[in-house]
């Protein structure tokens, strides 16, 4: 990695208990559904990963894995020695792709049923907390004997360890009421898994740091909850948020899913919510932890996807490292474009969560601004950008609310990826407001009496962009 960029705080190497991560970039957990019923590591699964760690992130945490042996639908597995030979290969492979480092990300979760029944905390027996401690040091032995530089453990949205951590866990004893009951089994795994793997093994743990529901607990909760985990001996804390079954939207003959209700619009905000919509809350535990004496570091996520964004928030001490998942979906190639100072390259996410409702009906995860029918981001070392073959003529028009833009096509010498639309107003800088593979985009967010100027140009395979059209303006009526 020759070049620094004009980010150092992020292309900075993070040392982290023996391991230097080459930069603060961290790919969060992202379910893929690209795994068969039988949790097995497979090519497609590969061939994701190993683009991943070509972009050359920092970190990257493989995808929920199960420790035990409950049906799931394809989630992959960590739960017996048979899932260990393709788990090496994904390890061996990742890191022959790039200077990544390489977790899995590993988890427990309770029953659903398609009626809309789940499990509840306290359905469980003490056998059955026994065996997920267990289960979870097994499983993480198995993550350092694969090759991987460390585990994360998922205690994060709606399964098992967050259920636990709830404020909604109402269990009458040692488990649950009291904050401190409510974090015991979390801590009991913790002390496993060291146990387990030993202290020179690099250990992670995803939780919320907010329920984002309506009794849930929020950041004087989180503030306790990362604390003992440091003191534990955690060696980070990735802070995501919401993702509840509590405020799920159940569809009928479906079981439910997850992040269907506003707690899950804050786990994986959309469009609509403004950048870095969670990161006051990575910032007020970072805090709480400094004042008690641990440097712990500090994940943030949510919506974080401008590099000059992520490289104040860790200026100013909100965060240690940042975490990008839908970014990275979007374009595998951000970190490394970024630092070679090619960040207008960057084929940017539009947060139009149409990943999110892949997983949620149990389709493969791919991204709406792929080339149409491919199951892995495209890979381009052409530098040529497109252009416009007969001129670059925009019109916008305003009709029943919304503006209206029409353009023509554009052409490159390997494929035309999509075209990225730019607004401005009087009150307001020009901003990226969407990509689109067509030949049009329907701006809907529109004030009375304000004039828009737009702007669109086309990127290819590479993400090398052409001219802009000329400024096409619009006025809504008054």
């Amino acid at each position: 990695m020759p070049l620094m960029a004009a980010y150092p705080s992020l292309f900075q190497p993070f040392p982290i208990n023996g391991v230097t991560l080459p930069n603060r970039i961290v790919l969060p957990a992202m379910v893929t559904r690209l795994s068969g019923e039988d949790g097995v590591i497979n090519s497609d699964i590969m061939d994701r990963y190993v683009r991943f760690a070509k972009g050359e992130p920092g970190l990257i945490v493989v995808e929920a894995m199960a420790v035990h042996t409950a049906k799931s639908g394809p989630l992959l597995r960590i739960s017996t020695d048979e899932f260990k030979p393709g788990l090496t290969e994904l390890a061996k492979r990742v890191h022959a792709a790039g200077p990544a480092k390489v977790v899995p990300q590993i988890i427990h979760f309770l029953k659903i049923a398609r009626s809309g029944w789940r499990q509840m905390v306290g359905d469980l027996t003490k056998e059955d907390i026994r065996e997920i401690v267990v289960a979870y040091g097994a499983a993480a032995r198995r993550a350092r004997e694969c090759g991987y530089d460390g585990v994360e453990l998922h205690m994060a949205h709606a399964y098992t360890l967050s259920s636990f951590l709830s404020a909604k866990n109402l269990r009458r004893d040692e488990y649950g009421g009291s904050l401190a009951n409510r974090m015991r089994l979390a801590g009991e795994v913790i002390t496993e898994v060291r146990r387990t793997v030993g202290r020179d093994f690099l250990l992670g743990v995803r939780f919320d740091g907010e329920e984002c529901i309506k009794g849930g607990y929020s950041v004087p909760d989180s503030q306790a909850i990362a604390l003992r985990m440091a003191q534990l001996t955690v060696d980070y804390v990735s802070i995501s948020a919401g993702g509840k079954f509590e405020d799920a939207i159940h569809k009928p003959g479906a079981p439910l899913y997850p992040y269907t209700g506003y707690s899950g619009d804050r786990c994986m905000p959309g469009a609509d919510y403004p950048d870095g919509l969670n990161v006051y809350i990575a910032a007020g535990i970072r805090e709480w932890l400094r004042q008690h004496g641990f440097q712990t570091p500090v994940v943030a996520t949510g919506k974080i996807s401008n590099p000059a964004f992520a490289e104040r928030i860790l200026n100013e001490g909100k965060a240690d490292l940042i975490g990008m998942a839908r970014p990275l979906l979007a374009d595998p190639d951000w970190p490394k474009k970024v630092r070679e100072g090619r960040e207008s390259a960057v084929i940017r996410c539009v947060y139009g969560n149409i990943c999110k409702n892949l997983d949620e009906n149990f389709k493969k995860v791919v991204c709406v601004l792929w080339p149409q029918g491919k199951l892995q981001a495209p890979e381009s070392s052409d530098l040529e950008p497109p252009h416009w073959a007969a001129g670059a003529t925009l019109t916008a028009q305003y009709k029943d609310g919304r503006v209206f833009l029409k353009w023509p096509a554009a052409t490159d010498n390997e494929a035309v990826q999509g075209y990225s639309i730019y607004r401005r107003a009087k009150d307001e800088p020009e901003r990226h407001i969407g990509s689109n593979k067509a030949h049009g985009y329907t701006d809907p967010d529109v004030s009375p009496g304000t004039v828009y100027r737009y702007r669109v140009q086309p990127y290819d395979l590479g993400g090398n962009r052409g001219e802009f059209t000329n400024e096409a303006a619009v006025e809504v009526p008054g």
